[in-house]
């Protein structure tokens, strides 16, 4: 993964894989930092099918607990410990996930060689759970079966890049360099200033990863996303099938794709696609009749941003 923003999908099916279709887990590189979302099963298989490194993961978020959605997380982390992970791993979930790794850990009687801090998702609100050097993370509220939630990652902003030759020109010392990327004036001491404008150029927005897990359409997250570069919404069923997706709480390619839109996102990937769909084209030649920058989580494509 060469770009500093990308999706990589692992696993794009829904509660019964596939013989082509794992189920959903994601790795998402922010500024360098390597994600995991949702671990399926099979999903260190396919990690190893895409050269991800194992041991630069150090953050995993579980949706909700079905099945489908971490399933292949126990296996994970024991591949973790035989590769002789050391660092703490920041895993976040549902409490109960906490219990039940706790009990499998017991009955095969694990002890990993590294520790393992869990943070419990608040269901009834939604929070800030993580925030690095470069990326924070938000949860969303998901409207599902069980409690369910999203996760949208945000860069933090850059700083303003210096211009080299107006430092030449205005003898700027080194040691005020980074209050000027910060956006500070240069206050030159005999009364006059040297605005930031004239010595720095705007960084790049900030990019914004959104992923929706399993969901009934709720509009008021429309709001939370506005303005996303690339959100994942899954889209289990056709749109013929909406009833059956109402019942089941979840998704139909229209509804992720009414989701864009009037989050006015750039780009949509839908997935978690049910197993009685093998022409997935359809599905996304669908989603496009309402937002056309609709795409497929075909397993092993990226997604730069």
């Amino acid at each position: 993964m060469n770009n500093p923003n990308e999706l990589l999908i692992l696993g794009c099916g829904s509660a019964t894989p596939t013989s082509n279709r794992f189920p959903t887990s994601q790795i998402l590189r922010m500024r360098d930092e390597l994600f995991l979302i949702d671990c399926g099963e099979g999903a260190q298989i396919q990690m190893r099918r895409n050269d991800v490194r194992f041991g630069q993961i150090d953050h995993i978020f579980i949706s909700h607990l079905h099945g489908d959605h971490f399933f292949g997380l126990v296996g994970f982390l024991s591949s973790l410990h035989l590769l002789d992970k050391r660092k703490a791993l920041h895993v976040y979930g549902p409490k109960d996930l906490w219990e039940v790794l706790q009990l499998q850990f017991k009955v095969s009687g694990s002890r990993l060689k590294y520790p393992i801090e869990f943070h419990s998702l608040d269901p009834n609100r939604e929070e800030r759970i993580l925030e690095t050097r470069k990326v924070v993370v938000d949860t969303l509220l998901m409207d599902h079966s069980i409690d369910t939630w999203g996760f949208k990652f945000t860069e933090k902003k850059k700083p303003r890049n210096l211009i080299k030759e107006k430092l030449e020109e205005y003898s700027i010392p080194k040691y005020i360099r980074d209050q000027i990327k910060g956006g500070a004036d240069r206050d030159r001491g005999d009364g006059t200033v040297i605005p930031n404008e004239e010595l720095t150029t705007a960084p790049p927005d900030p990019k914004t990863y959104v992923f929706f897990s399993d969901t009934a359409y709720k509009a008021d997250n429309a709001i939370s996303i506005s303005g996303a570069d690339l959100i994942y919404h899954e889209a289990t069923f056709a749109d013929k099938d909406v009833a059956r997706a109402d019942k089941t709480k979840h998704s139909t390619t229209m509804n992720a794709a009414t989701m864009a839109q009037k989050g006015g996102v750039k780009k949509l990937i839908i997935g978690h696609f049910s197993a009685r769909y093998d022409d997935i084209d359809a599905l996304v030649k669908e989603a496009r009749t309402i937002f056309t920058q609709t795409f497929a989580a075909n397993e092993g494509e990226r997604f730069s941003f």
